[in-house]
């Protein structure tokens, strides 16, 4: 015998009230507290076929964005999920689809999860896999619904994807700090693992080879992918008197801000001495001294494709695949 809702509250001691916006997906309970609710809903057996999906096809249509989290690290605390959620939304309201937010972790039972999805009447998922590994997507390769992934690829998965062309503006961003200082640039590598991280490293490696320069020779620095981790790190390093290059590519934004920082309270002036160009183009790059060379990744667009591409499969199921790289610019200002 399944589970109610006022037995659910019981259960947990919370009031029926919280545990009704959880279960409609409705805003008003923590992150956490939604969390608690649907694992222990699924764990009792509630009935979600008691949540009326939407009836009609001119009133909206529930899909979820999953974001999927591991190690500790937020994706949402970021200027780039902004973009790319704010994109998500306005593509909904395009298709008149209600957009639900789930967070999933390293560890859920994720065909549980996706199960309740569909019998909550969802029509999609868009899957923020930013943070997912190879392990991670195969518990959603059989989604009961059509799923698009976000921010990253698997080649052994059949699963529409929408990314950014990561290698590309490695390439260009490391090719042009070769082209303006005949040296060979250095690299300010994240020392956390991301597929987006890898793919920049492919680029960079790509752009030494294309000017007849070998990875071997590359001064890399693994440093925390944050500016206060990349801080403490460069400032680590130069405590030791490593040798610095005269020009850097970084993963990310917030590694190029952190390490200007460091190079700076050692006496380095950027760009005299050291070029430095990032990557996503974070609204912070401007406000730095000097404002900051990146690589502009459109994340709102992302979002607005996810989207669509999901409503493709939505209204017309087929089982063709597609992988959609969206391009990424150097934007150029005075820190390269």
């Amino acid at each position: 015998m399944s589970i109610t809702a006022k037995e659910l509250s019981k259960k947990l001691n919370l009031s029926e009230a919280a545990i009704s916006l959880a279960l409609h997906n409705k805003p008003g309970v923590s992150t956490k507290t939604r969390k608690r609710i649907l694992d222990a809903a699924i764990e009792f057996g509630y009935d979600f076929t008691r949540i009326s999906p939407s009836g009609s096809s001119s009133e909206p249509k529930n899909i979820y964005l999953i974001i999927y989290r591991k190690n500790g690290i937020l994706v949402t605390d970021t200027p780039f999920f902004s973009q790319l959620s704010e994109g998500i939304d306005l593509e909904c309201k395009q298709h008149n689809y209600i957009l639900n937010t789930l967070f999933l972790y390293e560890g859920d039972d994720i065909p549980k999860h996706l199960n309740m999805i569909k019998q909550n009447g969802a029509k999609g998922i868009i899957l923020l896999g930013t943070q997912m590994q190879e392990l991670d997507i195969s518990s959603f390769s059989k989604c009961p619904v059509p799923i698009v992934l976000l921010d990253n690829y698997f080649e052994n998965h059949e699963m529409d994807c929408v990314l950014i062309n990561n290698l590309m503006g490695a390439f260009s961003a490391t090719d042009y700090l070769i082209q303006q200082t005949k040296t060979q640039p250095g690299y300010l590598h994240s020392s956390y693992s991301l597929h987006n991280f890898e793919e920049r490293a492919t680029g960079f490696d790509k752009a030494l080879h294309k000017n007849g320069m070998s990875s071997f020779h590359s001064i890399i620095h693994k440093v925390a992918p944050s500016v206060e981790g990349a801080y403490a790190d460069i400032k680590n390093l130069l405590a030791q008197n490593i040798p610095i290059a005269s020009c850097y590519f970084a993963d990310n934004d917030f590694i190029a801000i952190g390490a200007i920082r460091a190079f700076q309270e050692h006496g380095y002036e950027i760009p005299k001495d050291i070029r430095i160009i990032g990557f996503d183009d974070i609204p912070h790059c401007i406000y730095i001294s000097p404002p900051l060379s990146s690589i502009r990744v459109p994340q709102q667009y992302m979002g607005q494709i996810a989207v669509r591409r999901l409503h493709e499969q939505i209204v017309n199921p087929q089982d063709t695949f597609v992988k959609i790289e969206v391009a990424a610019n150097l934007i150029l200002r005075k820190s390269s």
